[in-house]
């Protein structure tokens, strides 16, 4: 793979000639990999573009964006003036080395497509390669699959479960923000064997998941002061769950997974309450012992003694999981919390760029959260 070094002032443009170089390494700061985003202009793209100023092995050299092409990154969005002159183009029209695509679901695998095609790694943060066959792609999201002959080279893109395979992909799906809460929450003890295959979910959503395109009642007057559920029972990220729980145990019963979003009036922010029936005799110390030693290596997911807040994960790439006994009744209550746009989508898409290119896993992603 060919790599680029910049100085902070080229990584503001996609101007800069490929060079030979080692492979990197914590030690070798100066090695550089170019980095493309398709689509910049919405919420995960933009996201990933400010995650991506500070990487000490990454730089942004190319972002498209159809209804802003021409227009300097920095003026869309003020937030990213730090990129200077860095221009929004309609495609990516440099070399790379990675490409995040942020598109819209059913939009992102062909415009995947022809980088995958050409060995170069992309990390799709839509949903486009989620789920494993055309067929569940047509039920769930009622379209036919843009790119079916890609579906058996995409990896589900959660390291927590697949970091190896992640490591050797050149197409990973990024996990839903909703999944990737209410997996992590419930991992340990589906993997472990002490709950049931009967799963329900509910969860809650800042408004900011909609994203920046989505038309419909998202305005503030209308989302203050409110909470509702949507597409109860019918929600494409409710296959998602079972399939990535279904596949800890491998062959015998899968989940049935009753999954409930919820929209909240905040901007950011994910939490899922999980629950499962619990097999008789687990008592809570051996459910915590199952848990901490699940993610003992898992530098993005913490056992939280008490219940998270979604606040604790503001803006940066962790998820805070806390798992409690219902004795009385015989229940697990698993509970998952993330920034929807950061270890729900960028940070995730990140994360997964650093494994794909061998880098540190936690490269350019060692945050604190916001508070408050």
């Amino acid at each position: 793979m060919n790599c680029v070094s910049l100085t902070r002032t080229q990584a503001g443009s996609p101007r800069g000639s490929p060079v030979d170089c080692p492979a990197p390494s914590r030690k070798n700061a100066r090695v550089t990999y170019r980095v493309g985003i398709i689509n910049v202009t919405g919420y995960a793209g933009m996201e990933a573009a400010r995650l991506l100023w500070n990487h000490p092995h990454a730089r942004l050299v190319a972002a498209t964006g159809r209804s802003l092409a021409g227009q300097r990154l920095g003026e869309a969005f003020p937030h990213l003036a730090c990129y200077g002159d860095f221009t929004i183009t309609e495609n990516i029209d440099v070399e790379v080395d990675v490409v995040m695509s942020a598109l819209p679901t059913a939009e992102s695998a062909a415009a995947c497509a022809p980088f995958v095609q050409r060995g170069i790694p992309c990390i799709d943060i839509a949903a486009d390669f989620r789920l494993k066959t055309p067929e569940l792609f047509r039920e769930w999201m009622g379209k036919d699959h843009p790119a079916p002959e890609l579906l058996d080279q995409a990896v589900y893109g959660l390291p927590e479960l697949n970091r190896d395979r992640i490591k050797a992909a050149r197409l990973v799906a990024n996990p839903g923000c909703y999944p990737a809460a209410s997996i992590l929450a419930l991992a340990p003890a589906y993997a472990a064997g002490i709950i049931g295959e009967q799963i329900v979910v509910d969860a809650k959503s800042g408004i900011s998941g909609a994203g920046r395109g989505t038309g419909g009642s998202y305005g503030y007057s209308e989302v203050n002061e409110d909470v509702s559920a949507y597409k109860i029972a019918n929600h494409n990220h409710q296959p998602e769950i079972a399939q990535e729980l279904g596949a800890l145990r491998g062959e015998g019963p899968q989940p049935r997974v009753t999954f409930v979003p919820h929209l909240v009036p905040m901007t950011r922010g994910i939490h899922a309450t999980c629950y499962a029936p619990l097999k008789d005799g687990v008592a809570a110390a051996e459910v915590d012992a199952i848990y901490r030693d699940f993610y003992a290596d898992a530098p993005f997911t913490r056992v939280s003694k008490t219940p998270p807040h979604t606040k604790h994960t503001l803006g940066n790439n962790m998820c805070l999981v806390h798992a409690s006994v219902d004795a009385r009744n015989g229940m697990l209550v698993a509970v998952g919390v993330l920034d929807n746009l950061v270890k729900g989508a960028a940070g995730q898409a990140i994360e997964n760029m650093n494994l794909v290119l061998g880098i540190d896993q936690s490269a350019g992603l060692d945050l604190p959260a916001v508070y408050p």
